[in-house]
C-alpha cells in the first residue's frame, strides 16, 4: 500500500449511531461533522422526512429525519440527539454532490469493519425495499446495519431536497 488510493480503499471505518434501539452505521468517508441539534426551521410543503433547515457556518443545511424516511416514528429531540452532517454523491443522471444533516438518536462510536465481517442484507422481496442497507455486521451479540446513504433517496428526491433548501435560503 504505497498510494493514497490504496490507503483510502483499505479504510473500512464506520460511524455507528442509534435510530430507536437499532444500531446503524455510515461509512466515515461520507461523514463531515457531528453537531448538536440547533434551531431547525421548517420548510413549507417539504416532504415529511425533511425536518427543516439550519444555518451551518453560513450555509443552509437541509436536515433529514432519517427515521421518518424509514417509516419509523419521528425523532424526538433529547439530550443525545444530534445531527450527522454528510456529503453524498448521487451517481444517477450525472454526478451530483449534496450535503445534508441526518437526525440520529445517539452517536455510538467509530468501528473498523473488515470486509469479511459484512454479511449480505436479508432478501425480503420486492415489497420491502432495503436497497439502502448495504450489509449487516454482527458485533457483541447484536446487529449493525450498514447504510448506503447514497441510495436512501432517488435522484428526484435528492433534487427535491435541494430545491426545498434553495427555496428557503
Amino acid at each position: 500500500m504505497n498510494t493514497t488510493t490504496d490507503i483510502t480503499s483499505a479504510v473500512n471505518s464506520y460511524l455507528t449511531f442509534y435510530l430507536d434501539q437499532e444500531e446503524y452505521a455510515a461509512h466515515v468517508g461520507n461523514v463531515l461533522n457531528i453537531i448538536e441539534v440547533a434551531d431547525i426551521v421548517k420548510v413549507p410543503k417539504a416532504p415529511s422526512y425533511m425536518k427543516g433547515i439550519i444555518n451551518l457556518r453560513g450555509r443552509v443545511l437541509p436536515v433529514i429525519d432519517i427515521k421518518k424516511r424509514f417509516e419509523m416514528q419521528e425523532t424526538a429531540i433529547k439530550k443525545n440527539t444530534c445531527i450527522v452532517v454528510m456529503e453524498v454523491t448521487h451517481e444517477k443522471n450525472g454526478s451530483q454532490t449534496f450535503t445534508i444533516g441526518i437526525l440520529v438518536d445517539q452517536v455510538v462510536a467509530v468501528h473498523e469493519i473488515e470486509e469479511g465481517e459484512i454479511k449480505d442484507p436479508p432478501d425480503l422481496g420486492t415489497v420491502y425495499q432495503s436497497e439502502f442497507i448495504s450489509g449487516i455486521v454482527e458485533r457483541e451479540g447484536h446487529f449493525i446495519m450498514l447504510m448506503d446513504i447514497e441510495k436512501i433517496f432517488s435522484q428526484e428526491e435528492w433534487t427535491g431536497i435541494q430545491d426545498n433548501t434553495n427555496a428557503s435560503s
